[in-house]
């Protein structure tokens, strides 16, 4: 009787166990991470060295006309 009894209660937490191995819980599954990769810089539409060598030669137009 007592082997009887403990092989049933053996068998009782064997299949409560693996009936609750995959949990309650539902499935959490993580987004793939992805590094995003950092924008250039915005360029502007023109180089500002021209502005200067454009403001440099209207002074020098300037002097000239003058004199």
């Amino acid at each position: 009787m007592r082997t009887t009894l403990m092989t049933i209660a053996a068998a009782s937490i064997l299949a409560a166990n693996t009936a609750f191995a995959g949990s309650l819980e539902p499935t959490i599954i993580e987004p793939d991470v992805t590094v995003a990769e950092p924008a250039a810089p915005p360029q502007p539409s023109f180089e500002p060295v021209y502005v200067v060598v454009g403001i440099l030669a209207a002074i020098l137009i300037g002097a000239a006309v003058s004199e």
